[in-house]
This record gives structure tokens, C-alpha cells and sequence, in this order.
């Protein structure tokens, strides 16, 4: 067996592990890349490792350890409250206000928000009337909306793969293109779904009275303070996001040692891992030669949008049940040569690709589905699962559909 088809087993047998018995992939993606470099190519262990990414690395561990800090000071609380004010009598409004909510929440870095703000938008549809399960998909929609901004996770990981594929990153039109297109979707859902709110009651009054005279802390100022400094130093002065989020959680440890502990715990350490060990087993991808096999055959379909779409509902079926930030690192490598072969666009082909695999996330077996799921009362989950179910399975076969129709194909028509 030649070593290219021996590396895409071991990619099939990763992501099969991963979905089957629920292995974080970035472990295995470490185990293959050892198994591909030392017992298939002959490398030193070193040199099979070499493609570990030191400076995403440092990026996803410093978002998720300065958001930490917001999380565990109640900072995004006070938010998430003073943004329930502007629902006082206008229930209807309210899964708008928890769709864009998460959205700016994970657009800033906060890249478990829909864990932030699904309890609380569970339980006021619950408490108001408001359709749960709508209000769920504006959530989920709201958090795709945001996460490829150039301060998320998803955003920083694309880019960072790109200017290493030595493409040109164009960061506006990756945020844009899935935010309209889950704004999109959202409204649509919204419209099809919604239903007149119940009559008021006390648990309502409750709620909206947890919403006046919430005032922020020195603590909780100083943090917003921070984090508004790091958009700025980002967005405005194009300094290393990375270094950045390190250096200004590090400000916060020192004004508080025991925060900077509790902050440290909520760094997204199983999305670090999956990340930089899905990127490691790819670059011995590249070195097995598999990288240009498979471009090679996909370049020989002789369609390059026909190709392309091909690729965004493999990303789409294979992230319903498996990472979607792994599955956009493993089509984006396979299809670097492809891509720079000229016959696609670029920018068209990766925000394409990035709505194509996340479209699907609201599926019970996704991170953000599971999240939603668990806070659903008992006697309607059955109802609920069934329900994500069926939305998962339509935009499996929609979502990566309309992608390339709407993103792709116009970019590529005007080349």
C-alpha cells in the first residue's frame, strides 16, 4: 500500500474513532501523525511532530484564558443582562436579542457561548411562551453568525491557515458571508416558527426584574475595559492576537492571582488539542504526498465548481457528526493545490467551505446541539432531539447547496 492511501485510512480512521466512541481527534490526530512519520516515511519522531503549530497555539490559549476571566467575574452576566432590558414587554424580539448577543459574545473570543447564553434563552422561552425550539436556532445561528470574525477561534484558525498555504486572507469577507448567511437562515426559521407569545407570568416578572440596577464592578469594568483594548490593538493596529490576549490576561492575573487560577481552567484546552493535533497529522499529510494525490484527483474531475461543491457536502456530512473546525483544516489542505491553481476563487471557495461545515452544528451530536439539548426540560427533549434531527438533516442537504450557489459561484463568475 502506497503511503498516500495508508494517511487517508489513518484520516478515516481518526474521524470514525472520534464520532464512534467519542475521542477528542486532536489525540489521534497526534497518534497518526507518529504512526504516518516514524513507521510509514521512516521519520525521527521530532520531524513527524514538526508540524505542530506553536503560534495558533498560543493564539487559542490566550482568547480562551482572557475570556475565562470575563466568564468567571459575572463581566458577561452584567451583559447578557442589560441586553435582556430591551425585551421588557417586547417578547417577540427576545431570540433576536439572544441571536446577535451570541453572536458578538464568540465574535470577541468567547468560544463556548452558546453555553453561555442557551440556559438562560432556554429558560425565558420556557417561562414567556416563546417557541424553545426556535429560540434554540437562533442561538446556535447566532454563534455560527460571529465565530469566523478575526478575533474568534474559527476566524484566527482559518487565517492562520491560509497565510501558511501562502494565500491571501481577506478577514471582512470570512465574517461577512456566514454572518448574512446564518442572519439569513435565522429569519427565515424565525418566520416559520414563531409562534404568539403566552400570557405573562410571575417567573416572567422575575426575570425582568433580575434585569434592573445591575451595575458593574471595578473587576468586571477593568475586564470589558481589556477586551475592548484587544480589538483595538487587533483589528486597528494588526498586532498578534496571540501575544495580545496572553499579555492582557496575564495584566489581570497580576491585579488578581486567584482570578488568573480560575481563568486558567476555563482555557479551552480540549479545542487546543484538537486543533494543533489535527494540524500536526496535516502536515504529514503533505509530506506523505497526499495533499497533491488528492488535488490531483479532485483537479481531474475537470469542473472545478462541480469539485468544489463535492467538497463543501463531504465538510457538511462529516461535521454533523464529527469537529467542524477539523474537517475545514483537513478539505483546506487537501485542496491547497487545487485551489491555487487558479480555476477558483480564494475567498469565495474558503467562506463557502467555512458555512458549508458549520451550517450543520445545530445536529444533537455537534458541541453547540448537545449544549442546547441538555437544557431542555425532560418532558419535551424527546420532542426537541427529534426535531434538531430533522433541521440537522435539512441543512446537511441545503446548507452546503446554498453555500456555493450564493458565496461561490458568484465570486468564480466574476473572475
Amino acid at each position: 500500500m502506497t503511503p498516500e492511501i495508508i494517511s487517508l485510512i489513518l484520516l478515516a480512521l481518526m474521524f470514525i474513532i472520534a464520532t464512534w466512541r467519542d475521542v477528542n481527534m486532536g489525540f489521534l490526530g497526534f497518534l497518526a501523525a507518529a504512526v504516518l512519520g516514524v513507521g510509514v516515511l521512516g521519520l525521527r519522531l521530532d520531524d513527524a511532530l514538526i508540524g505542530f503549530p506553536i503560534d495558533l497555539f498560543v493564539t487559542l490559549v490566550g482568547l480562551t484564558y482572557l475570556f475565562g476571566f470575563a466568564q468567571n467575574n459575572g463581566a458577561i452576566d452584567v451583559l447578557v443582562r442589560w441586553s435582556l432590558k430591551l425585551v421588557r414587554g417586547k417578547l417577540a424580539i427576545a431570540p433576536w436579542v439572544f441571536f446577535f448577543l451570541t453572536a458578538i459574545l464568540i465574535a470577541f473570543g468567547a468560544l463556548f457561548a452558546v453555553a453561555i447564553i442557551a440556559p438562560l434563552a432556554l429558560r425565558f422561552a420556557r417561562r414567556n411562551g416563546v417557541n424553545q425550539f426556535m429560540t434554540g436556532l437562533l442561538v446556535v445561528h447566532g454563534a455560527l453568525a460571529g465565530a469566523f470574525s478575526p478575533l474568534s477561534v474559527y476566524g484566527v484558525f482559518i487565517s492562520n491557515e491560509l497565510n501558511g498555504m501562502g494565500f491571501e486572507n481577506d478577514p471582512l469577507s470570512l465574517f461577512l458571508a456566514p454572518f448574512i448567511f446564518n442572519l439569513v437562515f435565522a429569519a427565515i426559521t424565525y418566520l416559520i416558527m414563531h409562534r404568539r407569545p403566552g400570557p405573562r407570568t410571575e417567573a416572567d416578572a422575575e426575570v425582568e426584574e433580575g434585569t434592573v440596577n445591575v451595575k458593574l464592578n471595578g473587576m468586571q469594568l477593568f475586564t470589558l475595559i481589556l477586551l475592548a483594548v484587544m480589538a483595538i490593538l487587533v483589528i486597528g493596529f494588526g498586532l498578534d492576537i496571540g501575544v495580545i490576549t496572553m499579555a492582557l490576561g496575564v495584566v489581570l492575573a497580576i491585579v488578581s492571582p486567584s482570578a488568573g487560577k480560575a481563568a486558567l481552567a476555563k482555557v479551552s484546552w480540549s479545542v487546543v488539542v484538537l486543533i494543533t493535533g489535527v494540524l500536526t497529522y496535516i502536515h504529514m499529510l503533505e509530506e506523505a504526498g497526499t495533499v497533491d494525490w488528492v488535488s490531483n484527483g479532485i483537479a481531474s474531475i475537470g469542473i472545478p465548481l462541480i469539485a468544489a461543491l463535492l467538497l463543501f457536502y463531504m465538510a457538511g456530512f462529516v461535521s454533523a457528526l464529527a469537529s467542524s473546525l477539523g474537517i475545514i483544516g483537513v478539505v483546506m489542505s487537501l485542496a491547497g493545490p487545487f485551489i491555487a491553481s487558479g480555476d477558483v476563487h480564494v475567498g469565495g471557495f474558503v467562506a463557502a467551505l467555512a458555512i458549508a461545515a458549520t451550517i450543520v452544528d445545530i445536529s444533537p451530536f455537534s458541541t453547540n446541539g448537545a449544549m442546547l439539548l441538555a437544557n431542555v426540560d425532560g418532558d419535551v427533549r424527546d420532542k426537541y432531539y427529534s426535531g434538531m434531527l430533522k433541521y440537522a438533516g435539512t441543512m446537511c442537504l441545503v446548507g452546503p447547496g446554498a453555500a456555493w450557489l450564493v458565496v461561490a459561484v458568484p465570486t468564480w463568475v466574476g473572475m
